[in-house]
C-alpha cells in the first residue's frame, strides 16, 4: 500500500510488560474505557434497557449506534496512551482527546457505514421471500461483514496514522479486510459478543464486555497495519 509508505505510525509493543504497563494501568483503562463508552453512547445505552425486544427494532437502534465510531476513536487512543504511558496512562483524559481529535473524521464514516448498513438490511429483509434468496443473502451478509470490518479498521488507521489520508486509509483498511481475512473474522466473532452482551445485559454487557475484547480489535488492527507497513 504505497500510499501510506511515507507515514511514521506510532510504535506497537508486542505482548508483554511493556505494551500493557502495569497491572493497575491495564484494569484502569479497561475500567474507564467502558464508562466512557456507555456515556459517549448513552442514547444507544439507555435505549437498549428500556426496549424488550432491540433486534424487532433494528433499524432504529442501527441509527443510534452511528455514536459508536467517534467513541471508538476515543477508545483506541486510550489503547495507545497504555502502550506509551504504562502504569503511567490517564484514559479518562486520552479518550477525550481522541474523541475529540479524531470526532471529525471519524463521526462522517460513522454516518456513511450506518446508511449503508441500513441500506443492505433492508435489502436483506426484501430478498428473503426471493426465489434468489440463496445466492443474495449470502452476498448481503458478507457486503455488510466488510462494512463493518472496514469501518473498524479505518478508525484505527486513523488514530495508528493521524497524518494518513482518509481515503488512503479506506483503500488500505479493504485491502486489509481481505488479504488478513482470518483477523477480519476474528474481529467479527469479538463485535458479535459485545453485540449479544449488550442485547441481553445492556448494563451489565456494556460496563464489563466491550474494553477488553476491543483491546483485542485494536491490538489486531495495529499488527495488520504495521505489517502491511514493512512490505511497503
Amino acid at each position: 500500500m504505497t500510499s501510506l509508505a511515507g507515514q511514521k505510525p506510532r510504535r506497537w509493543a508486542g505482548p508483554g510488560f511493556e505494551t500493557f504497563g502495569s497491572i493497575f494501568g491495564f484494569v484502569y483503562t479497561f475500567l474507564a474505557g467502558n464508562v466512557m463508552l456507555a456515556l459517549a453512547n448513552a442514547p444507544l445505552v439507555f435505549c437498549l434497557a428500556l426496549v424488550a425486544d432491540p433486534v424487532a427494532s433494528w433499524p432504529f437502534f442501527l441509527a443510534l449506534s452511528v455514536t459508536v465510531p467517534p467513541s471508538l476513536a476515543g477508545l483506541f487512543t486510550a489503547f495507545q496512551a497504555l502502550n506509551d504511558d504504562g502504569g503511567a496512562v490517564k484514559p479518562f483524559a486520552s479518550f477525550l482527546r481522541g474523541y475529540a481529535r479524531n470526532f471529525r473524521r471519524a463521526a462522517p464514516l460513522g454516518l456513511a457505514a450506518v446508511a449503508l448498513l441500513l441500506f443492505l438490511g433492508v435489502d436483506l429483509v426484501a430478498v428473503r421471500s426471493m426465489p434468489a434468496a440463496a445466492v443474495l443473502v449470502p452476498v448481503i451478509v458478507v457486503a455488510a461483514a466488510a462494512t463493518v470490518t472496514v469501518a473498524v479498521l479505518v478508525i484505527a488507521g486513523v488514530v495508528l496514522l493521524p497524518g494518513a489520508r482518509l481515503k488512503s486509509l479506506a483503500k488500505a483498511s479493504l485491502y486489509l479486510c481481505v488479504q488478513r481475512w482470518y483477523l477480519s473474522l476474528a474481529m467479527l466473532v469479538l463485535l458479535g459478543i459485545i453485540a449479544s452482551a449488550a442485547l441481553l445485559q445492556p448494563v451489565l454487557g456494556v460496563a464489563l464486555a466491550p474494553a477488553p475484547l476491543l483491546f483485542v480489535v485494536w491490538s489486531n488492527a495495529a499488527f495488520a497495519f504495521h505489517a502491511v507497513l514493512r512490505q511497503d
